[in-house]
């Protein structure tokens, strides 16, 4: 972190005063700090006399004077040690705000709601746990509804409460304190044990969080990092039990068609199947991004995702936010390619339903962006319509992200290399091999018969 800029260049001017239109007074002073004008408005000249004689108090003893913000420096270190982690939490919330997706804004707040209630300073005349976690979940760490103006009147209250009794963010530091909330991510909200990836998560998030405090002077380091509290393993790799055969694929798609509107959706859930597409990733497939001949390979040119967050989290307000693809910069393209059975799919595609106005080749009920639930309810009918009950009733393709699985396990298993099949899936070679560890089966015979062949060579 650079050093501020200090000056002590200060000169404290006297206190006027300004009468509103209400007929309230209120006494402003105003003081310069390298050429900078600031001030600060009181309700009483008492008050303004007794700041302005505190100012011109520590100009005289050779306090310097922040730059930015104008105050003097011992009162941005008394500032610093008082910041709330309600307070904190806020900031940072607005702060990674602009930057991430719906999802990310949905995962910050859902997180930070979960750690507050275990940072409190005082439980005198809690609100309930259910109206705490509302109140910080859908208006306190959601910058745009906090923006938007004032908690709806039940959860005015509660914002009130849990605004004024929280600890100031310097508490961290003690491990009496930082422990409990750390265990308080390990739990759900009925006090059963988190599954290992939300903890993760949920860790994650909270450590970048007090990371920031350390940022902003907060905290002189990360207590977490020296915490001996470790987040349950998380498990990475896929299922194996979830991924289907390509006779399968096949039955589940001949199914879709056979549902109303299913015609629609059967070259959707095919992008997933054949190119490995997440399903933020084919909603939001263009015609532009197509390369397809009249038969044989074609390629998909994939540059936006429009993953499903919900109105509450998206800037626009909409469920759906194009983006750029996960993990890639805003102008990078992924190229995919395209089978022979999904090239005739989505040519048969284009010239039966077309696209909308804008291009894209599959549509919601009323001709908006596809939603989740309708695509799951028609996937859910086909999974029991293709698969023998016992099938249905397993993890086998439960969902419609399962058949990305399913595409990135055959590429895998057909000897396609690790570096190749990441590129077409938008993974790192490292990530791959972890998730996919279990799903690649089939090739021990012929790696032994290498060996073999490797070792009899080196005997000649």
């Amino acid at each position: 972190m650079s050093a501020r800029e200090t000056t002590f260049d200060v000169r404290v001017w006297g206190v006027s005063k300004r009468t509103w239109e209400s007929g309230a007074s209120t006494y402003r002073v105003r003081w310069i700090v390298a050429g900078q004008t600031w001030h600060d408005s009181f309700k009483t000249r008492a008050l303004a006399d007794s700041f302005r004689s505190e100012l011109l108090s520590l100009a005289r003893q050779g306090e310097p004077f922040d730059v930015t913000t104008g105050q003097p420096i011992s009162r941005l270190r008394e500032e610093k040690a008082s910041q709330s982690w309600y307070a904190h939490a806020c900031s940072y919330v607005d702060m990674k705000w602009p930057h991430a997706a719906g999802k990310s804004r949905q995962g910050i707040a859902e997180s930070l709601a979960t750690v507050t209630p275990a940072l409190l300073s005082s439980t005198k005349s809690r609100p309930a746990a259910a109206t705490l976690r509302s109140v910080l979940y859908t208006w306190s760490f959601n910058a745009r509804s906090r923006s938007a103006g004032p908690p709806p009147d039940e959860l005015v209250r509660a914002e009130r409460w849990i605004s004024a009794n929280t600890r100031p963010v310097a508490d961290l530091a003690d491990p009496a304190v930082l422990r409990p909330a750390l265990d308080a991510l390990a739990l759900r909200m009925d006090g059963k044990p988190a599954a290992a990836a939300t903890v993760s998560r949920k860790r994650a998030i909270f450590y970048n969080a007090v990371e920031y405090a350390v940022e902003l002077g907060h905290l002189t380091g990360n207590p977490i990092a020296s915490m001996k509290w470790r987040a349950p393993k998380v498990t990475e790799a896929v299922n194996p039990r979830v991924v289907i055969n390509h006779g399968q694929a096949r039955a589940l798609l001949a199914a879709v068609r056979q549902l109303p509107s299913g015609d629609r959706l059967a070259a959707f859930f095919a992008v997933m199947y054949y190119a490995a597409l997440r399903p933020g990733e084919a909603v939001d497939l263009r015609k532009e991004a197509l390369s397809l001949p009249a038969k044989g390979w074609g390629e998909l040119y994939l540059t936006t995702s429009a993953p499903s967050a919900g109105r509450s989290w998206s800037q626009s307000g909409t469920r759906r936010e194009p983006r750029q693809l996960k993990h890639r910069g805003a102008e990078e393209v992924r190229i995919v390619p395209s089978p022979p059975e999904l090239t005739a799919l989505l040519r048969e595609h284009l010239e039966e339903h077309g696209t909308t106005p804008d291009g894209r080749l599959f549509r919601g009920a009323r001709g908006g962006p596809l939603s989740e639930s309708l695509y799951g309810r028609i996937w859910a009918t086909a999974r029991t319509a293709a698969l023998t009950p016992e099938e249905a009733a397993s993890p086998l393709a439960r969902r419609p992200y399962d058949l990305r699985h399913a595409a990135v396990s055959t590429w895998l298993n057909s000897g396609v290399p690790a570096p190749q099949v990441a590129a077409w899936a938008g993974h790192s070679v490292d990530v791959l091999l972890r998730v996919y560890a279990k799903c690649i089966a089939g090739q021990e015979h012929a790696a032994r018969r290498r060996i073999e062949e490797a070792l009899r060579d080196s005997l000649s």
